[in-house]
């Protein structure tokens, strides 16, 4: 493993050290303003670390690098072997590119098997990626003995049934984003990996991509003295195009917002750890589906700095900014597109590019690789992933009425959709 050392800023100097501040005063509001904390220790928030190995391509600019051992313990599940076999639960669009590729390209990993409910295509996707077996059923997979491992694939409305039957079958998995459509599915999977000692990863690969973990090294080493200020802007004209069951409450618990929403939400808790005092607004005005096209929310962090954000997707421009100000500088980057990282202080501004790799889940599939060979830590878990949804669930409480229950299932009911 490797740390990066930020050459463009050396000597960083370190500002003053942010005083201790005392815990918040439960407010005992309505969910929707609920403090989030978990005492569990978030293994992302040891520095920054880069997996380095011959089928990743990265550029990090004017960057050094040197080896580094992280303090936290991994899982080791699987410490005994050498190798991790994996079988993929619903081999879609996602898989194609984005994370399928990684599970073989990893270090110690192998894709063993796919499984899609439409034989042909399955078998198809097998052909095509070199994968020795497909399934038509996930029960077929799951039950594999030269399975391993499954990363589950499929749409939200799917993962909390599959995440069951993995950790039945006494096997860790790997779900996609969002987690699940609302917390209590996230729970109900916690729970169940919890009580069979297994470990369970979420699908928020960009905790190590090369550019967010490049912002986290500028906060953690003060490079804009202490952070006074978060906000972020997403902008898009999503009311124009058909997206499936992204829009359908039913399968993916809501719309845009927990698609894509939730990697900005979880980058938010990657830097600064659980967000407290959460409230926020959602509205459809402009989109020819139930679920919101537009969001607002404020938040603190848990050192208490004030943040806001704002989803818009039903706009005729695009905008995607993430800035983070603090008492010598400012720190702008893009979560979604490509673009570099732009650190402004009084000496100027800087930007350094940060390449995503070929296939962007791979990063963090090679530290669950690492995690259940007992050799490293994934970042992004059950439980991180848990807070994320939680944030989503008090955002959107009252559009929908309410998040606690099978919301999707009573629309009617929703106080905040279009008539």
């Amino acid at each position: 493993m490797f740390r990066t050392k930020l050459c463009p800023f050396e000597p960083v100097t370190p500002g003053p050290a942010a005083p201790q501040r005392p815990p918040s005063r439960d407010t005992a509001r309505a969910s929707r303003r609920t403090t989030h904390r978990q005492s569990n220790t978030n293994p992302a928030l040891i520095g920054l670390t880069i997996d380095r190995h011959p089928q990743l391509t990265m550029s990090m600019g004017n960057m050094e690098c040197f080896p580094i051992v992280p303090p936290v313990l991994a899982s080791g599940l699987f410490r005994d072997r050498t190798l991790v076999r994996w079988g993929i639960i619903g081999c879609g669009d996602v898989t194609e590119v984005k994370s399928g590729p990684g599970f073989q390209l990893a270090n110690g990993s192998a894709l063993v098997a796919v499984m899609r409910r439409d034989a042909t295509r399955a078998a198809d996707y097998a052909k095509r990626h070199g994968v020795p077996r497909w399934y038509d059923s996930a029960d077929a997979l799951i039950a594999d003995p030269e399975v391993d491992a499954v990363y589950i694939a499929t749409p939200p409305d799917a993962h909390l049934a599959c995440a069951l039957k993995v950790a039945a079958a006494g096997k860790p998995a790997y779900v996609e984003k969002p987690m699940a459509r609302h917390t209590a599915e996230c729970d109900a999977m916690v729970r169940a990996f919890a009580a069979a000692r297994l470990p369970l990863f979420v699908a928020y690969y960009r905790r190590r991509l090369p550019r967010f973990l490049l912002v986290k090294e500028l906060l953690e080493q003060a490079a804009i003295g202490r952070v006074t200020g978060v906000r972020y802007l997403q902008v898009e004209p999503f009311h124009r195009k058909d997206a499936g069951w992204r829009i359908d409450a039913t399968v993916a618990g809501g719309g845009h917002f927990l698609d894509v929403g939730s990697h900005t939400l979880d980058l938010m808790d990657f830097f600064f750890g659980p967000l407290r005092d959460v409230a926020g607004t959602a509205a459809n005005f402009a989109s020819d589906y139930t679920p919101e096209d537009t969001v607002a929310m404020s938040f603190r962090t848990e050192e208490g700095i004030p943040g806001a954000a704002t989803w818009n997707f039903a706009a005729g421009v695009h905008r995607d900014n993430f800035c983070i100000t603090g008492t010598e500088g400012q720190i702008e980057f893009p979560v979604f597109d490509a673009g570099p990282v732009a650190i402004e202080t009084a000496a100027g501004i800087r930007t350094l590019a940060c390449e995503h790799p070929p296939h962007v889940a791979q990063p963090l599939i090679q530290t669950i690789v690492d995690d259940l060979l007992g050799r490293g830590v994934c970042p992004s878990t059950g439980e991180t992933a848990r807070r994320t949804s939680r944030v989503m669930d008090d955002v959107l409480h009252d559009y929908y009425g309410g998040r606690e229950d099978a919301f999707w299932t009573r629309p009617e009911t929703w106080p905040g959709r279009r008539k």
